[in-house]
């Protein structure tokens, strides 16, 4: 792709590296070394023509909001145009809120959209596998940003990418993370952090993990005073070499710069245009003693190293109880088991003896999720009611687990409302999800809906020290039940101001507005209760203060401010809207997404588009929020030149905000079953196919666009003598040759046109792809989206089956969402059924089978004998699926559908 004009995007918006261009470089002339001393043969830090002339990092951090830009300038020098990629880590809580690419006389720039308006603007995209038009989760806290372009011969390009958080402080300290990870010398590279904390900063650090101690601190600049502090890293391209000869970098790693604030007053409240924001962590407090439950998943699934980590991190956190502390542990399998089954001192005994029961414990069958939490958060609830002298005491559940609830209650709506009908608000839930098998989205609701947090646990070496980890930020509260109060009258749009527990190293950030002309009666009251007393403070603003705090920060000061209220604000919106559905999600979708829109932020429910690139085949780049639950990149496949979108995965179908879908659908599921829903008849009809495993069958064909969906049989052994082999769907291709779009489902795979080299997606990866007019959308490990416009809305869902399951192997089901646009002349076994038909249903009389009951039905012009029955519909609800009362059809199906199921027999998915 080689132009001469402006940049033409081989665009990959992904989210790993400050800047990616690899090759080797040439030597050049002398240089001084890191150290001064003799000077030796400069290198030449062009890799193929190209040269990073700069790479900037500059944050600039107000009051706990950190605005930071990353720039680049990059120099082609060939005589022929070159590919260079803009290759970026942010930290996974930032909002993306500007992105530009200047290029000569051309600028490039960012244009937030609600995901919709993004959408429509598509012009034309193509499926692939590459890691293009995305922002992706990187690692554990860290997503990524990439995007590849095409500079012309001898001229440059400049990237500049803005990101705002609001830092959270953990264990005493806020953390401000820099990826570093350039992958070539860069002629100027340069991380410039720059703070302002009206408090006054009390402690101040940076450190580079891929620097020796003794050069971190020869090339790291550190200083504060007062109010400010400031870090400087500025590299010479001599000082970045991995070693004196070397033509490689040793910048590789993360940059962190770590710092807290002074601590002297419980008042820290600011006031800026309107806005203000309230930072509560108070001192010198009495821990509270603490009742606290552990809840552990022993199913078999946790076997090997998830155990042995597991009983390392309890081993050491029943070490850090404390001797006022209570606890007790309920372990769930098959079964659920607790230790003492009520709270216990954390006496010397009694810690011993739980340790021997932590190190004998063994792994015992399925998964009783909800018996687990409702037996441990009874233990807690029996506590604060018969023992009075632990209720003042802040209480804790805290719950780990590696997978789906698979005993006793399993589905998860009627777990969640047994959870909080249990807890009433009265302790925090914390949830633990140990790998990446596990539902995180469904724990986290869980955990929102009972004050607490969720955090994933990953399986790796150190999975000991996450544990641990997790438990050092909760394992200290200091004060419970706080409430922050300001005057009703003064303030409006308030964030979360109410709050279970205060934990040792946290902190609390309250923000809002301020009514004009209230600010003279503005005030903060906080009420709570402490170790044997209540808590009782206010805070007054400072008028003087304020006006001496806006001459010394200006402009920057007010904005910040009221970006840290719009960045709360939207957190809490988003984070609500998880725990509603309907009308009541829609309505906080709407201001979450008006928010987002009004202060630029890329988040969940908006995208970024970039005006003026595409590239050859009229390819936008399209930004997106990345997404916890998405896949790191190496596992996606090497980048290539067409968009892929991180998608927002859901408990349900992503495209239900969009448009409401009908309560019943049409499709095919299980041996195979299909259901036929007739909306005119507020009714619906079944009938099976039996045919042979590797069998293809044609569901969708329309002759007028040649869009096809076809699926083949799979075969799951006969379970008995006499009894039929069962038959499910085990691979479906959907097609559209219009445009030459081809997608192969399988269990284990979706392939974009097989045969063509594009890369292969896994039922774990977490997408939207789009090719000119269909959009296709994975939900890892639950279903996918097939949308065409002018056409239908496709659905195919993943069973997976457990290892005790009748069924042998994993098979998908089939359903039509949407097909009032599909041509009138639409066929197949579902196809014909997409327009609308008559039937009649007489003379109900009890069946051979009793308990049924058998009817005649008039359907094109045939007289059938049919029985009321009931099948699964699981459009909805991939796992446990919902119960719909049909007319079965026997015999294939014989007397409704044209033909006989035979005709429908095709040589082949495509």
């Amino acid at each position: 792709m080689h132009g001469t004009t402006g940049l033409r995007g081989l665009l990959c918006v992904c989210l790993a590296s400050l800047l990616t261009l690899q090759a080797m470089p040439a030597q050049g002339s002398p240089t001084r070394s890191p150290k001064g001393g003799k000077k030796r043969p400069a290198l030449d830090t062009a890799v193929d023509g190209v040269v990073i002339q700069s790479l900037k990092v500059n944050c600039k951090v107000t009051s706990r909001f950190s605005h930071c830009v990353i720039t680049s300038q990059v120099v082609n020098n060939a005589d022929e145009a070159k590919e260079v990629a803009f290759d970026v880590e942010i930290p996974r809580t930032a909002f993306i809120s500007d992105f530009a690419i200047t290029a000569g006389e051309n600028a490039f720039l960012g244009d937030i959209r609600d995901k919709v308006t993004a959408w429509k603007q598509y012009r034309k995209a193509a499926i692939s596998g590459e890691n293009a038009g995305l922002v992706r989760a990187s690692g554990r806290t860290m997503e990524q940003f990439a995007i590849q372009v095409t500079i012309s011969p001898r001229s440059k390009a400049t990237f500049r990418l803005t990101y705002e958080e609001v830092l959270r402080r953990k264990l005493m300290l806020y953390d401000i993370v820099i990826k570093v990870k350039p992958k070539q010398l860069v002629q100027h590279f340069e991380i410039d952090v720059d703070i302002f904390e009206p408090r006054g900063i009390s402690k101040l650090d940076a450190q580079a993990s891929f620097l020796p101690k003794e050069l971190a601190a020869q090339l790291i600049k550190k200083s504060f005073s007062g109010k400010e502090g400031h870090v400087l890293f500025h590299p010479t391209v001599g000082q970045q070499q991995s070693c004196p000869t070397c033509s490689t970098t040793l910048l590789n790693g993360d940059f962190k710069v770590t710092y807290d604030v002074n601590r002297d007053k419980a008042c820290d409240l600011l006031v800026a245009d309107n806005h203000f924001a309230h930072f509560f962590a108070p001192q010198n407090l009495t821990k509270l003693n603490k009742n606290v439950v552990f809840v552990i998943d022993i199913s078999s699934s946790m076997g090997g190293q998830k155990v042995k980590q597991t009983k390392e991190a309890l081993l050491k956190i029943l070490g850090d109880l404390r001797p006022g502390d209570y606890f007790d542990l309920v372990l769930f399998g098959s079964a659920v088991q607790s230790w003492r089954g009520s709270l216990v001192q954390a006496s010397a005994a009694n810690l011993d003896a739980a340790r021997n029961f932590v190190q004998h414990f063994s792994l015992a069958g399925s998964t009783n999720l909800n018996g687990g939490l409702l037996q441990g958060i009874e233990i807690l609830n029996k506590a604060q009611g018969s023992l009075p002298e632990l209720s003042n005491h802040a209480s804790i559940l805290i719950m780990l687990t590696d997978g789906e609830p698979t005993e006793g209650v399993t589905d998860h709506t009627q777990i969640l409302k047994n959870v909080r009908d249990a807890i009433r608000g009265k302790f925090p839930l914390y949830n633990l999800g140990f790998g990446h098998d596990v539902d995180l989205k469904f724990l986290e609701v869980m955990s929102l809906e009972n004050n607490g947090r969720v955090q994933r646990i990953y399986e790796d070496h150190d999975a000991t020290q996450q544990l641990q980890g997790f438990y050092e930020q909760v394992a200290n509260p200091l004060l419970r039940d706080v409430e922050l109060l300001y005057p009703w009258d003064a303030v409006s749009a308030l964030t979360q101001h109410h709050h279970k527990q205060y934990y040792e190293g946290s902190e609390i950030i309250v923000a809002g507005r301020i009514a004009d002309h209230k600010l003279s009666s503005f005030k903060a009251d906080v009420q709570a209760y402490g170790e044997g007393q209540e808590f009782k403070t206010t805070c007054l603003v400072d008028e003087e203060e304020m006006k001496k705090l806006l001459r010394e920060r200006g402009h920057m000061l007010e904005n910040h401010v009221e970006r840290l209220w719009a960045y709360l604000t939207i957190q809490e919106l988003l984070a609500k809207r998880m725990k509603l559905e309907g009308a009541e999600k829609a309505n906080v979708s709407a201001k979450a997404l008006k928010m987002s829109l009004a202060y630029q932020f890329v988040t969940p429910l908006t995208s970024m588009t970039i005006r003026g690139m595409a590239d050859q085949d009229g390819l936008e780049p399209l930004i997106d929020k990345a997404l916890e639950d998405s896949l790191p990149l190496e596992m996606v496949g090497p980048r290539k030149t067409f968009v892929l979108l991180a998608s927002q995965p859901s408990p349900t179908r992503p495209s239900s905000e969009v448009q409401q879908l009908p309560n019943q659908v049409t499709g095919v599921d299980t041996d195979p079953h299909f259901l036929i829903h007739v909306p005119q008849k507020e009714d619906t009809l079944c009938f099976n196919i039996n045919e042979e495993p590797g069998v293809v069958l044609s569901l969708v064909q329309d002759p007028d666009t040649g869009f096809s969906v076809n699926g083949q049989l799979i075969g799951n052994e006969a379970s008995g003598p006499g009894k039929h082999e069962g038959t499910y769907f085990g691979r479906l291709g959907i097609a559209n040759p219009a445009t030459g779009f081809q997608l192969e489902v399988t269990p284990q795979n979706i392939t974009l046109n097989p045969g063509s080299g594009r890369p292969i997606f896994s039922w774990r990866d977490q997408a939207s792809l789009r090719q000119n007019e269909v959009v296709v959308t994975i939900n890892r490990k639950r279903n996918l989206v097939v949308s065409v416009e002018d056409g239908g809305t496709f659905e195919v869902v993943l069973h997976r089956v457990w290892k005790r399951s009748a069924i042998c192997q994993d098979f998908l089901g089939f359903y039509v969402l949407d097909s009032h646009r599909m041509s009138a002349r639409t066929h197949g076994l579902l196809g014909q059924f997409f327009h609308p038909f008559d039937y009649k249903v007489f003379d109900l009389h009890p069946g051979s089978d009793p308990t049924k009951t058998d009817a005649t039905m008039v359907v094109k012009k045939r007289r059938l004998t049919v029985t009321r029955g009931l099948q699964k519909d699981y459009s909805k609800d991939p796992r446990h699926g919902a119960e719909v009362t049909c007319w079965f059809i026997h015999n294939n199906g014989d007397g409704l559908i044209d033909g006989v199921h035979t005709d429908y027999i095709v040589p082949d998915i495509f």
